[in-house]
């Protein structure tokens, strides 16, 4: 174990309170690490770097469990390594949260009666800034709270200045090298964000909806098409059959009449159709379906917009001026009146796109925008993976990240909003379009104006790892802290924002990707395994648990459901059992300070040990070994529960317990103790802080006087190890549990008195008889002895004299009674699954059901069967 360095003094125990009260320490502690400045990130150090950026929540955002969940992991994963010795940086920041954030002061202002376009835009932005001063960023307190260690002072925002210098950087370069331009293409169109949306942002769910059967032209020249939405049906310029189907080969390159209109549209041969799937023959929207408008590219198609931006009908005729679904109504009823409609199926259940944001229904629909080209981009990110550049964890999730990478189209990164890092493209009288970088001039006189459009905010959040670090200026602490140490994030954002930073990490920092490793976790669900949800009730506030519990309960109980890539159930139960680790934490360490546990000096020669000394010693080093290789690797439940069962198991039941006898008859041995007991205190207290460390603040620095447990050492394995020691203990061990469990079965209380009498001469448990006597509450033989029933266990004997503790004859009658129960159960049990005809009759569940019945009635028939054999005869 790695000695501590900061030469403590032991503390006075008057020091710890009798009982751990959260809410009295959190604060102040966190308080005094920032005043410190122990999170914070030297440029110049020449410790080695470990960089993680939080994932930038948005500057709208609350605290919520997923929240806690990553920065609980991350958060233990750069306390351990500052304690390793690594100038270690967790970079804090928030994004801008383009349509979120303009949603919510858009919003305020309705309140008001007014809208962004009574302000006009320069005022509307100012008016998000002053929200942001006023409203915005409440998250970064409650990150306070949690425990965060990240550097504050380098907080950023994705709309500093900084940052923004970055953005127009990267926007000039992409541009110059014709990886971004500006084309109509079909776009995911919010209604009520008024805006386009990217495909993953984009919420699919199953709705109910109509699918219409409705005909196209007359006589020979009838085709049959179906829709889920008649209304695009205005914007037809063609229909579409596999060029394949003999059904419709008389029909190709004809036209035919297209109803409610004074079109006709042509009959276009194209592969894509499925002649499979309804009637083989399908409308094309070149306007309005991403599709259809494929189709439309390849046969030289116009396209034909039906619907303005908040998706109401701008056709000429009767429908003009209804919304889409007044007008999907009003279409069908037309039709139906002419006899077009050919079948009609209510409700027909079919996948729709949402705004991820706002809910509303997405309307695909044709419009200019900005794209990045990302094919060459996406290409680097597949490469720096399959090149071992970069490391998926768990690696299972790589097929999911090339699935995404190697199929990407072009990303549509305009958005039709006011707040966000504008487009850096202005316009000329002319016709000339001119792209401005950071330190360009832009164009000005009589003419030239600025695109009005915002980037998509991926785009910022997208160069997160660098732009932070004062990228495009080469600064020190980019120099310093690029590339990331570990990406930790969720699965479910693997697209979103992990795939963007990687194509922009390559493309900027001239090939070197932006992080060494992306560990993936899965998403917060309810104790059930459902997922969070407002519509199911089952949404909590990571705020009440820490109020009720601590914020230690809350990280530890994330923490020990982290498994990689998999996703976290949690309840409020589990986070109770958190609290009463934390204080059984406590309450052994108080007892080890009034009992005079130390860390002073070094310790003693394992020849002045005893074994139980030694036992602790070995398993303790295995410990640090595990939950080194645990970290390594992020498998923080197993890192966990390794230290749980450690520290509430083997130290705090068995060693503590197994050291009071030595305690009680003082002199060297228990000095000797003492001291082990201090080194393992300190050391499990170190191993415990990056999951939990308010409490182990609070503990480590009582018990050895130390500065901060934030800046100690973090342990190493010594390589001692004592197989014998281990053995002798686990013999001990084997022999207190057995009787235990004969106790608890006789109806003996806990701290009922027996006496006993103990062979164990010539064994090494000899040494543990003051021990193994104190803690199965055994008495002194006696001159009245006699031996009532007698445990051979782990090659000694344990003789009890149960006479005038149990009333035997008693005792055989109730247990008598038991078996006989345990028998019937068993009868019945056999009967049912002998019964052919009700096996052949009852559900799996209910078969399964009695099966259980009939292996517990088994049990319990060999339990009780032992119990009575142990009992003496009458």
């Amino acid at each position: 174990m790695t000695e501590n360095t900061q030469q403590p003094q032991p503390a006075p125990t008057t020091e710890l309170p009798t009982q751990y009260t959260p809410a009295e320490v959190e604060g102040k502690l966190y308080e005094r690490w920032v005043e410190r400045g122990y999170f914070e990130a030297d440029a110049d150090s020449e410790k080695p770097p470990y960089t993680v950026v939080i994932p930038p929540p948005n500057v709208t955002g609350s605290l919520h469990l997923g929240h806690a969940f990553e920065h609980t992991l991350i958060d233990a994963l750069t306390r351990r390594k500052r304690m390793q010795g690594y100038e270690t940086l967790w970079q804090p920041g928030m994004d801008h949260a383009g349509i979120a954030t303009q949603n919510v002061v858009e919003r305020e202002l309705a309140k008001e009666g007014k809208s962004r376009h009574d302000l006009g835009r320069e005022a509307f932005v100012e008016r998000v800034w002053q929200w942001k001063g006023e409203s915005g960023g409440q998250i970064s307190g409650q990150m306070r709270r949690l425990g965060d260690g990240v550097a504050w002072s380098r907080e950023r925002f994705t709309m500093d200045e900084g940052l923004s210098q970055a953005v127009q950087t990267i926007f000039k370069r992409l541009y110059d090298d014709e990886l971004i331009y500006r084309a109509e293409r079909i776009i995911n169109w919010c209604p009520r964000c008024l805006t386009a949306i990217s495909d993953i942002e984009v919420e699919y769910q199953d709705d109910d909806g109509e699918l219409v059967s409705m005909k196209y032209g007359d006589g020979d020249e009838t085709i049959v098409v179906a829709t889920t939405r008649a209304e695009t049906m205005l914007g037809d310029t063609a229909v579409a059959v596999h060029p394949e189907d003999e059904r419709y080969k008389h029909l190709a390159g004809k036209l035919i009449k297209l109803p409610l209109t004074d079109r006709s549209i042509p009959v276009v041969a194209d592969e894509h159709v499925d002649p499979e799937f309804g009637t083989g023959a399908v409308k094309v929207t070149p306007a309005h379906d991403p599709n259809d408008f494929e189709i439309g590219q390849r046969h030289d198609l116009p396209a034909i917009a039906v619907m303005d931006e908040h998706a109401v009908i701008t056709a000429h005729g009767p429908f003009q001026g209804l919304d889409r679904l007044e007008a999907r109504s009003a279409i069908v009823a037309a039709l139906r009146a002419e006899g077009r409609i050919v079948a009609e199926k209510r409700p027909y259940v079919h996948s729709v796109g949402h705004c991820s944001r706002c809910k509303t229904t997405i309307e695909p629909r044709l419009s200019m925008q900005w794209w990045v080209k990302v094919g060459p981009l996406a290409k680097a990110a597949g490469d720096a993976v399959r090149d071992g550049k970069v490391k998926i964890h768990p690696q299972e999730m790589e097929k999911r990240y090339f699935d995404w990478v190697d199929n990407l189209h072009d990303w549509c990164i305009s958005r039709q909003l006011w707040w966000g890092h504008r487009i850096p493209v202005w316009y000329g009288p002319n016709g000339e379009v001119v792209c401005v970088g950071p330190d360009e001039e832009a164009p000005s006189g009589e003419g030239w104006y600025q695109d009005s459009d915002v980037l998509d905010t991926w785009f910022s959040s997208g160069l997160w790892p660098f732009s932070t670090l004062g990228w495009p200026e080469r600064t020190d602490s980019l120099a310093k802290f690029y590339p990331n140490s570990v990406l930790v994030t969720g699965y479910d954002i693997l697209f979103f924002w992990v795939a963007r930073m990687m194509m922009f990490g390559l493309y900027a920092m001239d090939g070197t990707p932006p992080f060494h490793t992306i560990a993936l976790h899965g998403m917060v669900r309810d104790q059930n395994g459902k997922k969070m949800s407002k519509s199911f009730g089952n949404v909590v506030n990571p705020l009440d648990w820490m109020d009720k519990y601590g914020s230690d309960a809350l990280r530890f109980t994330l923490a020990r459901g982290a498994n990689p890539g998999v996703d976290v159930p949690i309840g409020e139960d589990w986070v109770q059992g958190s609290r009463n680790f934390a204080n059984k934490i406590w309450n052994a360490t108080r007892f080890a300070l009034m009992n005079g546990a130390t860390v002073d000096g070094p310790l003693p020669d394992a020849s002045k040990m005893s074994s139980t000394d030694r036992w602790i010693l070995s398993r303790l080093n295995s410990v640090v070994a595990e939950v080194d290789a645990y970290y390594e690797d992020y498998q923080f439940a197993k890192l966990s529960d390794a230290l749980f069962h450690f520290a509430w198991d083997e130290v705090f039941d068995w060693y503590v317990e197994l050291s009071k006898t030595t305690f009680q008859a003082g002199g060297e041995a228990a000095e000797v103790s003492k001291r082990v007991l201090g080194e393992v205190l300190d050391v499990t207290l170190r191993l415990l802080h990056p999951v939990v460390p308010f409490v182990t603040e609070t503990l480590w620095t009582t018990l050895t006087g130390g500065e901060s447990v934030v800046i100690a050492a973090w342990p190493s394995d010594s390589g001692f190890r004592d197989a014998d020691a281990e053995r002798e203990i686990e013999t001990v061990q084997s022999v207190i549990t057995e009787v235990r469990r004969f106790r608890a079965d006789q109806g003996l209380q806990p701290g009922q008195r027996v006496p006993a009498r103990l062979t164990l001469a010539g064994s090494a448990l000899a040494a543990h008889e003051a021990a193994v006597r104190q803690l199965l509450r055994l008495q002194p033989e006696g001159d009245s002895f006699t031996a009532t029933a007698t445990l051979p266990v782990a090659g000694v004997e344990v003789a009890l004299d149960l006479s005038g503790v149990i009333d035997f004859a008693a005792e055989r009658k109730r247990l008598a009674k038991d078996l006989a129960a345990a028998e019937k159960e068993k009868a019945q049990a056999n009967a049912k699954l002998g019964n052919e005809a009700f096996l052949a009759k009852a559900p799996d569940h209910v078969v399964d059901k009695i099966r259980g019945r009939l292996a517990k009635a088994d049990e319990d028939i060999a339990r009780i069967q032992a119990q009575l054999e142990k009992l003496p005869q009458a």
